[in-house]
């Protein structure tokens, strides 16, 4: 499983962090990143419902 967050749709609400702080991250530029070393299938319901919620559809997930 890849997570990926498209910064040219990224809005910054935080709404993905709010649902899967484990995965995702705020950076800087006030934009959302996935956290480096995170358990993405551990969380991976928690990553669906973020991507489900994102109103950027900023989200892209990618299954193996």
């Amino acid at each position: 499983m890849k997570v990926l967050v498209d910064k040219n749709k990224c809005l910054g609400c935080g709404l993905c962090v709010s649902i899967a702080s484990e995965v995702f991250e705020m950076v800087e530029d006030g934009k959302s990143q996935v956290k480096e070393g995170a358990d993405l299938e551990k969380n991976k319901e928690f990553i669906k419902q973020a991507k489900d919620s994102c109103p950027a559809q900023g989200i892209v997930v990618e299954e193996d």
